[in-house]
C-alpha cells in the first residue's frame, strides 16, 4: 500500500553518555544525522525533518541540504521532541508521522514506508511499529532485546525486556517457542493528533518498570499496530564500537 503523504521526523540530541556528540559523528565524510536523513528521504515521505536540540546539529543539516528545526534542549524523550516539532510544523490531526531514530544510518526506506502504510490501514490504531522473528535463544532471553506479543489482529498486546511469550513446557529444554517470538524494532508511526497528546499522558507503571515508553500508549487504552518484516534492521549506533562497525559497513558498500 502506498501512503498518501507522510512526514519523517528525526529526533537528534547532542548529549549522549556513551557517545558524545553522536548526531555529528563522522561516517564516511558525513555527519550521522545527515546519513539518517538521506536514507529516510529515499522512502515515500513527502518530507524529512530533523528535530534538533543544538545549533551545531542545525548547522550540519543546513550545510548538507537537510531540513531541520530547533526544539527545546530539556525534553525528556524523543517523543516529546517530536511532539514539539509536530506542532511547529502545523501538521493536520490525521497526518501520519514516522519517527526515525537519529542513530539509525542503515535504516531501510522500505521499512519506513511499511510502518506508515500499516498505520494508514488501521484507523483503529493511534500508532504503528515493526517486529521480526527471533531465531536465536540468546536474543530471546537478552533484556537489551525488546520483545512484543501481538493479538489476532496484529495489534501489540505487550512489550517487554523479558522473554515473552514464556514457554512453560519448553523453557527448561532451552528451546524457542513456536511460532517464533518477535523482536520489536524501534521505529514508530503516529497520527499527529496522538503524537501531540502523548507527552501529556501520565507515564505508566509498566513503562517505568521496563523503561519502555511505548507501554504508556497501551496503558492508556491506545492500540499499536505491528508490521511484521522478514528482515532484521541494520545495526544502530549507541557506543563507539557500534560506530566503528557501521563505518566499516558503509565504507565496504
Amino acid at each position: 500500500m502506498t501512503v498518501a503523504g507522510f512526514t519523517v521526523l528525526i529526533p537528534a540530541r547532542l548529549a549522549s553518555s556513551r557517545l558524545p556528540d553522536k548526531p555529528l559523528a563522522d561516517i564516511a565524510g558525513l555527519p550521522m544525522v545527515v546519513r539518517v536523513a538521506r536514507r529516510a528521504a529515499l522512502s515515500g515521505a513527502t518530507r524529512c525533518v530533523v528535530a534538533a536540540d543544538d545549533d551545531r546539529i542545525l548547522q550540519a543539516c543546513l550545510r548538507h541540504g537537510v531540513a531541520a528545526l530547533a526544539t527545546r534542549a530539556d525534553h525528556p524523550s524523543g517523543s516529546d521532541r517530536l511532539a514539539e516539532a509536530c506542532t511547529a510544523l502545523g501538521l493536520a490531526d490525521d497526518h501520519i508521522v514516522v519517527n526515525v531514530q537519529g542513530d539509525e544510518p542503515l535504516i531501510e526506506p522500505a521499512l519506513i514506508d511499511a510502518v506508515a502504510a500499516e498505520l494508514q490501514a488501521r484507523p483503529d490504531c493511534a500508532m504503528s511499529t515493526a517486529a521480526h522473528a527471533i531465531h536465536r535463544r540468546e536474543d530471546w532471553v537478552d533484556p537489551n532485546v525488546v520483545k512484543v506479543v501481538t493479538d489476532a489482529r496484529g495489534t501489540a498486546a505487550y512489550f517487554s525486556r523479558a522473554p515473552i511469550p514464556w514457554w512453560r513446557d519448553g523453557m527448561a529444554r532451552g528451546e524457542l517457542p513456536s511460532p517464533a517470538p518477535l523482536r520489536h524494532i524501534g521505529i514508530y508511526a503516529y497520527r499527529a493528533a496522538f503524537l501531540r497528546r502523548f507527552p501529556t499522558l501520565p507515564p505508566a507503571p509498566t513503562e517505568r518498570l521496563e523503561s519502555l515508553e511505548q507501554l504508556r500508549a497501551l496503558w492508556h487504552g491506545e492500540r499499536i499496530a505491528v508490521h511484521l518484516t522478514a528482515l532484521a534492521p541494520g545495526p544502530g549506533v549507541d557506543t563507539p564500537q557500534d560506530l566503528e562497525r557501521v563505518r566499516a559497513l558503509i565504507s565496504a558498500a
